[in-house]
């Protein structure tokens, strides 16, 4: 890590060749052969293994599965059980099955419902697993740190997105700018695209679009939240928070977004982006595609590049992803972590990243990847790799979320009742509240 002021909640991932190596302890709940009555995790047949897969991610899951089960079959002898969960139902169908002892023994948990389940008792760590496996230093950073919870791993590392900055390559060429590297140069470019268009977004600065934020608070050296001890203390009303926020909705108190994007969402930002009415915004590495199949004349008119931070560099971003995660019931778990590393790493896991358009999980399916000269591919993995960031691992960031507070701050600022400042303070005041199990 750079600082440990970054290290519960916007780790910076290394580079493929330097990935960082974290202590994955862990006490397996059962033992080190799993504690399951039917052997090990290749001497399982007449066994099911059930795992819960979210709906919609890989528009080709079936085929996909059904190799998968084949190959799990080959090489364990049990039998895979998959149900297709949809995501907008998995929450509450998580919380109904670990309340009544229910749970999978294998599902994809989202990286933020990861240490809310860990801390509720429901997950086995892997650590333990990893090791043996060898894959120690091998897993993303940012998506490491998010599947751990006070010092175990619960959630392995499958499959994550990144948002960087995408930008309309014949709009950036008609106004003359190049695609910005500091937020100056983000300012003029957007002032200059605003002169040639003033017809256009020169960037769309959403009110209602959690994770376009933070890459600002922490390009300028600010914090969503830190932990000390016990207790959670949101940071975005500091100083240097303030300043990022001040900068993102500064664009927009100058005209240079649209009076509309206050209650935008990231659906609606592509939707303007597709319609070639946007100069530049923070899209997510999986939106190319869709932006694609939205309008295909926009073929070969965008591009991307990492998030600059204020100076120079690279802003964090916040990786957006799945882990595939162990629940404590499974009765054989060498056969649960059998299947997740099937899945997690190696043919499989790229097959996933290729089909769902997400990054592996795994460093070293990483390295091509990097290479790449596309310029939707490979800013989107610079980023990924050397910017990617986790949200506060806390299993109560899932309550910030449903009360949207960081989006609540956003559209107070954008619309004009509140200055910087306050609005900030407001949500800091409520985020750090819900992050100690307040209301």
């Amino acid at each position: 890590m750079e600082d440990a002021m970054r290290r519960h909640f916007s780790t910076r991932a290394t580079t493929a060749a330097t990935a960082a190596v974290v202590a994955l302890v862990a006490a397996g709940c059962s033992g080190p052969d799993g504690g399951g009555e039917g052997g090990g995790a290749t001497d399982a047949e007449g066994q099911t293994l059930d795992v819960w897969i979210m709906q919609g991610t890989n528009p080709s899951a079936d085929t996909f599965f059904d190799e998968v089960g084949a190959a799990f079959t080959a090489q364990t002898g049990a039998e895979l059980n998959v149900d297709f969960i949809e995501w907008a139902d998995a929450h509450d169908r998580f919380v109904t099955s670990i309340a009544g002892g229910t749970t999978p023994d294998v599902a994809e948990t989202g990286t933020t419902w990861t240490p809310e389940f860990a801390d509720a008792g429901a997950l086995a760590p892997v650590g333990d697993h990893v090791t043996q496996a060898g894959l120690d230093g091998d897993l993303v950073e940012g998506l490491v740190d998010a599947g751990t919870y006070e010092g175990e791993l619960y959630g392995m590392p499958w499959y994550a997105g990144v948002r960087a900055l995408v930008y309309n390559t014949e709009i950036f060429d008609d106004a003359g700018v190049e695609p910005p590297t500091s937020w100056a140069e983000l300012e003029s470019a957007a002032q200059a695209i605003q002169d040639e268009h003033p017809d256009k977004i020169a960037v769309a600065v959403p009110g209602d679009a959690e994770f376009t934020v933070y890459p600002w608070v922490w390009g300028a050296g600010g914090e969503v939240a830190t932990l000390e001890g016990e207790t959670w203390t949101s940071q975005l009303d500091s100083p240097a928070s303030q300043d990022g926020l001040a900068f993102w909705t500064g664009l927009a108190e100058q005209g240079l977004s649209s009076a509309g994007a206050t209650t935008w969402r990231e659906t609606d930002v592509l939707d303007a982006f597709a319609a070639g009415d946007v100069g530049m915004a923070v899209m997510g590495s999986w939106t190319p595609g869709a932006i694609l199949e939205a309008n295909p004349d926009m073929e070969g008119r965008f591009a991307a590049v990492p998030i600059p931070g204020q100076d120079g560099g690279i802003a964090p971003s916040v990786l957006g992803g799945s882990h595939l995660s162990m629940f404590s019931t499974s009765e054989n778990q060498d056969l649960a972590f059998a299947f997740i590393e099937l899945m997690t790493t190696g043919e499989f896991a790229e097959k996933w990243g290729e089909q769902a358009g997400y990054f592996p999980g795994q460093t070293s399916l990483l390295d091509e990847t990097l290479e790449s000269t596309d310029p939707l591919v490979a800013p989107f993995a610079e980023q990924f790799v050397d910017g990617g960031a986790s949200v506060p691992v806390s299993p109560a960031f899932g309550a910030v979320q449903a009360r949207a507070t960081t989006s609540t701050m956003m559209q107070s600022i954008l619309s004009g009742s509140s200055d910087v400042a306050t609005a900030s303070r407001s949500a800091a005041e409520e985020m750090t509240s819900l992050l100690n199990g307040g209301s």
